[in-house]
């Protein structure tokens, strides 16, 4: 016991990052722990943590504390090549033999399909999971919930109740086709509402709920967040508008809050705490005996991994490598989207992952000698930190997760600046996962222009922006005259993208409706990075030298640095008021001052990473 309490001693820290001494058995033996984990998205091969640790660290913990309870706020199965080779198989054998005893549902959870989510969730795992906001639909009527809205669990004379909160921006960070039955009608709903009142009432009412079954301690397992973007269905913003809770442990903004009190909506504090992202650290919240409720974060693991779950990882580990780890091509590049703070570039502006990716889907459908005219894709679906080095079949999975297929479209000049327009509405104030990276395109936003964009309560497009439009000056690469020309509202392009935005709805593109399909599933996102990559010279993916070039020495091809090769510019001009041509470079704006703000608005953001 006294070597397993000084292991501990130097794993759990406090916010000032000093280290915190555990106490003794004998001073927590009538506390309770709960260990909590978030957005780990299949990160099981990382530091400093793996499921094998966590396995050793709660056995430990069991040891010292009345009771261990183990949870996890969403977004597990997806994420690199270990969830998506077997659609989470794998990861929810690791969750049931490291003896999680309750999950939520995040976004990520859906993106396999309602087949796959109810396989995962209701087959495979041999926890529960629980949503109080995740419900049955039919003809636009609500039914009863899918899943119980909370757990109680009884430790003593504490029983201590976990309501599960699903984020409603699911409906588009997921797939939104996979919530409709054939015939696109809704079968299942996710409530928020434009203001949250749905959202703050499903909740209420679960808090409600679990008081009146005995629940003398109410903590909030949530997958929403913390990421402005995301308002008004933040964790804040549940708290801000609900009584009742104690804690909330939450997901989904990727954001490292160990413990921030937050008023709820009779004035009393909720701890409200994140662990950040993948296993970078695990959460422990300690109810001690006294009432009292603290939390911190276990930062480093120096015993020895639980045997049973290492031998599943490794075998699983082993069993992808095997399958992706053979090396197709290497850069002397560094593939990045990520500012050094921690940010994630690619949410926010163009960056040199987000323009190869883009090429890679404008080169597949060219050299299968079909009209491509511009192609785009979503920053969310952008998921490596820096790549480079030898590039494996699994580095490409580390870059698409998400096992995606390419399609190409005719859509109208129309479509596309809305989808810009759609895209580009938060830039400069938050992340977002529809910022798009283009290739054969390029194109301007004015940020000193407020996005009006019209949206359902999903979070759907719904109409062009009520106001000016913030994306200006687009231009499409002529292949014959090798020159950028302005974009024609009433022309049509061939657009190169995924299934996921052009098809989908996802992340709200909804603006694709009655695109002419060319050709469709064409190749997995994966492959279609690989495909790209081995058409190199000698597989060398280098700052200059794309086999596009070769054909078109117009194109803005440029690797070098994370910033990209300057084809979406964002700037704060200040307007007339006057709605330019959106393909005039000159027309319009009374200019008053530039900024040039792609670092800028970084560095006022939250620190934080993917939801």
């Amino acid at each position: 016991m006294r070597k397993i309490i000084s292991i501990l001693l130097a794993v759990l820290t406090v916010m000032s990052l000093s280290l915190l001494a555990l106490p003794t058995s004998a001073e927590t033996a009538d506390d309770i722990a709960v260990l909590y984990t978030n957005d780990i998205h299949t990160y099981i091969d990382g530091e400093p943590f793996g499921y094998s640790e966590l396995a050793a660290i709660k056995a430990q913990l069991e040891a010292q504390y009345k009771d261990v309870i183990l949870v996890d706020a969403g977004d597990h199965i997806q994420g690199t090549a270990y969830g998506s080779m077997d659609k989470g198989e794998s990861i929810i054998k690791l969750m049931n033999a490291v003896g999680y005893d309750l999950a939520t549902l995040g976004n990520h959870e859906f993106d396999y399909g309602m087949a796959g989510r109810i396989k995962a969730t209701d087959e495979w795992a041999s926890f529960p999971y629980v949503s109080c906001n995740f419900y049955h639909e039919a003809d636009g009527v609500r039914g009863e919930n899918v899943l119980d809205a909370y757990k109680i669990f009884t430790v003593g004379e504490e029983k201590i109740a976990f309501i599960g909160i699903t984020t409603p921006e699911t409906f588009t960070k997921s797939t939104p086709a996979y919530f409709q039955d054939e015939n696109g009608n809704y079968v299942y709903g996710i409530s928020g509402g434009e203001d949250g009142a749905a959202l703050y009432a499903d909740v209420q009412a679960a808090i409600d709920a679990a008081k009146a079954a005995g629940a003398t301690r109410v903590i909030a397992l949530g997958h929403l967040g913390v990421d402005p973007n995301s308002k008004p269905w933040t964790s804040e913003d549940v708290i801000a508008n609900t009584e009742g809770l104690d804690a909330f442990i939450d997901g989904h903004s990727h954001s490292v809050v160990e413990g921030s009190k937050v008023a709820d909506k009779a004035g009393n504090d909720v701890l409200l705490t994140q662990t950040g992202e993948y296993f970078g650290r695990i959460g422990m919240m300690v109810i001690s005996a006294d009432g009292s409720i603290s939390t911190s974060f276990i930062t480093t693991f120096e015993g020895t991994p639980d045997a049973t779950v290492k031998a599943i990882e490794d075998e699983w580990i082993n069993s992808v490598s095997a399958q992706l780890d053979v090396k197709i091509g290497s850069t002397e590049l560094v593939l990045d989207n990520y500012a050094e703070n921690g940010d994630r570039l690619v949410r926010l502006q163009e960056t040199n992952t987000g323009d190869f990716t883009a090429d890679a889907l404008y080169y597949v459908f060219d050299d299968m000698e079909l009209d491509v005219d511009v192609a785009i894709m979503n920053g969310g679906g952008i998921r490596n930190t820096a790549v480079t080095g030898d590039i494996t079949y699994l580095t490409c999975k580390a870059i698409h997760s998400f096992g995606n297929v390419a399609c190409l479209q005719t859509v109208t000049g129309q479509q596309l600046l809305d989808a810009l327009e759609w895209g580009a509405r938060s830039a400069s104030d938050a992340e977002c996962g529809g910022f798009l990276h283009v290739a054969g395109m390029t194109y301007e936003i004015n940020t000193a222009i407020e996005s009006t964009v019209q949206m359902d309560d999903k979070g759907v497009w719904t109409g062009a922006p009520t106001g000016e439009y913030r994306v200006r000056n687009v231009k499409i690469y002529n292949k014959e005259t090798g020159e950028y020309e302005p974009l024609d509202l009433e022309a049509r392009y061939n657009l190169a993208g995924y299934n996921y935005t052009l098809r989908d709805l996802g992340d709200g593109f909804a603006m694709f409706d009655g695109a002419v399909n060319v050709l469709d599933y064409v190749m997995e996102d994966y492959m279609v990075l690989a495909t790209y990559i081995k058409a190199f010279d000698n597989c060398a993916v280098g700052a200059k030298n794309s086999p596009l070039l070769k054909k078109y020495e117009g194109m803005k091809l440029d690797y070098a640095t994370v910033n990209g090769s300057g084809r979406i510019e964002i700037k704060a001009e200040a307007t007339g008021g006057d709605v330019p041509d959106t393909g005039d470079a000159g027309a319009g704006a009374i200019v008053i001052v530039t900024v040039l703000c792609a670092v800028a608005f970084v560095a006022v953001l939250p620190k934080k990473r993917e939801n």
